[in-house]
C-alpha cells in the first residue's frame, strides 16, 4: 500500500465507524418511530372499538357521563400520541442527514484511497516493465554461431 494511503487510512476507518454509529442511531429513531405509530394505531383501534359498542341505550346517566369521560380520556391519549408521532418524525430527518453525511465522507475517503493505490500499482508495474526492458538491453547480444 502506498504512503499516502496509509496516511489516509486512520482516517477512512474514523468515518466508517462514524458512518456505523450514524446507521445504528438511525435504525434506533426508525425503531422510535415506528413504536410510536404502532402506539397511536393501538389507541386509534381501541377508540373506534369503544365508539362501536357506545349504545346508550339502558345506560344511566352516571354510566354515561363516565362512558364520555373515558372516551375524552382516549382522545386526549390519541392527541398526545400525535404529537409523540410527529416529534419522533422531526429527530428522523437529522438522523437520516447525519447517516448521509457520513456514509459520503467514508465512501469518499475510501475512493481517494483506492484511487492511490492504483495509481501506485500502475508506477510498480511500470517500474517492473522499465527494470526488465534495461535487463534486457544489458545482455549480450545471442551467439549466432559465426565467429569473425
Amino acid at each position: 500500500m502506498s504512503a499516502r494511503a496509509d496516511r489516509l487510512q486512520p482516517a477512512a476507518d474514523q468515518a466508517r465507524q462514524r458512518s456505523d454509529e450514524a446507521a445504528r442511531q438511525l435504525a434506533a429513531q426508525r425503531q422510535r418511530l415506528a413504536k410510536a405509530e404502532q402506539q397511536l394505531d393501538e389507541l386509534q383501534r381501541y377508540r373506534r372499538e369503544y365508539a362501536v359498542g357506545e349504545g346508550t341505550g339502558g345506560l344511566t346517566a352516571t354510566a354515561l357521563l363516565n362512558r364520555q369521560q373515558f372516551v375524552a380520556r382516549i382522545d386526549q391519549a390519541i392527541a398526545q400520541q400525535l404529537q409523540e408521532v410527529e416529534r419522533q418524525r422531526r429527530q428522523l430527518e437529522p438522523a437520516q442527514r447525519r447517516w448521509r453525511e457520513a456514509h459520503a465522507r467514508e465512501a469518499a475517503l475510501g475512493s481517494v484511497i483506492d484511487r492511490y493505490r492504483e495509481q501506485d500499482r500502475r508506477s510498480e508495474e511500470r517500474r517492473e516493465q522499465a527494470e526488465t526492458d534495461e535487463r534486457a538491453q544489458r545482455r549480450p547480444p545471442p551467439r549466432g554461431g559465426r565467429e569473425p
